[in-house]
């Protein structure tokens, strides 16, 4: 009751003042009272986050905590970098990051988050199983604790947007962002539907090298973008992140192949045009194999956007290099 008081008492103070100013003016002061009111009016906020469990945040959060990559993009395309005081050892998108405390990778390190004294930490569903006890640890020190969606398609990416937006109390700049990546994806799958069906190319992803290739099958969104940019998966038949067969996929004969290991692998198109036993595959006799950033195609936030035009670029340059 105290602070609605107040806030009657400062807003009759400031109408005093108000007297004898211009018109101008009192529009800026109204228009700045609305916004106050509508972040007011935000919280507290009940979210039922990707454990089902409902998490309610009585005030808009201060101090956060990301425990994954992917989070912090979407904290910081929000406009919230300067409330980010924790981050995963595996943080180094944006730049700033870098001056950021370090909390600790596949194991966090729960000590020194209580320590920053965060009003928000936000989890992820793909590894929280594995972090329970330190996710109990954090909520019984007053913390709240948000786990965000695994996302494996874009509709998944822009829950996960839409569910830090609405915890952080930035719920229509996170509405604009999901509006301006459903945008460009849009003109992006206009544009590949130039592409005949006789022309689709088959495209085999590596997110790891020989001896264990990983590739994306069905249900993840690489595979999506792969289907927005009209080229054929040479995995569609497996089913997420899996380990391919080295002679499936040479007879799967793609007519690129595109790696996204390049940040730890000194020469990753190398590493696939020596292989033994790959000299006839389409990709590597027409020299057609590509290193595209893993961090744009396979973290869960608003660039990955820019990961489907790289995809795009490089399998057909000739319709989207330009």
């Amino acid at each position: 009751m105290k602070k609605i008081y107040g806030l009657i008492l400062v807003m009759l103070l400031t109408a005093g003042m108000m007297v004898g100013c211009n018109d101008t003016s009192k529009e800026g002061t109204k228009e700045k009272q609305q916004t106050n009111h509508t972040e007011n009016q935000a919280f507290p906020i009940t979210i039922k986050d990707a454990t089902g469990e409902k998490v309610t945040i009585e005030e808009q959060p201060k101090k956060i905590v990301t425990l994954i990559p992917s989070n912090t993009e979407v904290v910081f395309a929000l406009g919230l970098g300067k409330k980010v005081v924790g981050v995963s050892d595996n943080d180094n998108y944006p730049e700033e990051t870098k001056e950021i405390e370090k909390v600790g990778g596949m194991e966090m390190n729960t000590e020194l988050i209580v320590s920053l004294k965060p009003d928000l930490v936000l989890a992820h569903a793909s590894s929280a199983h594995n972090s329970n006890e330190g996710l109990q640890q954090l909520k019984d020190a007053g913390i709240d604790v948000l786990v965000v969606n695994d996302a494996q398609s874009f509709d998944e990416v822009y829950e996960s947007i839409d569910m830090i937006g609405q915890a952080t109390g930035e719920h229509d700049k996170a509405k604009e962002i999901v509006a301006n990546m459903k945008t460009k994806l849009k003109e992006i799958q206009e544009k590949a539907k130039s592409v005949k069906d006789e022309e689709r190319k088959t495209v085999l992803v590596e997110v790891s090298p020989s001896p264990d290739i990983y590739t994306p099958g069905k249900n993840t969104f690489m595979n999506e973008m792969l289907n927005i940019i009209s080229a054929k998966n040479a995995a569609a038949e497996l089913d997420g992140w899996a380990k391919i067969d080295e002679e499936s996929m040479i007879a799967a004969n793609p007519d690129v192949i595109i790696t996204t290991y390049g940040y730890y692998t000194k020469d990753p198109v190398s590493e696939v045009t020596g292989r033994k036993g790959w000299e006839d595959v389409a990709a590597v006799k027409d020299r057609q194999v590509f290193d595209v950033h893993s961090d744009l195609v396979t973290r869960s936030g608003p660039r990955l956007i820019e990961g489907v035009e790289e995809l795009a670029k490089s399998v057909y340059p000739n319709l989207f290099d330009n």
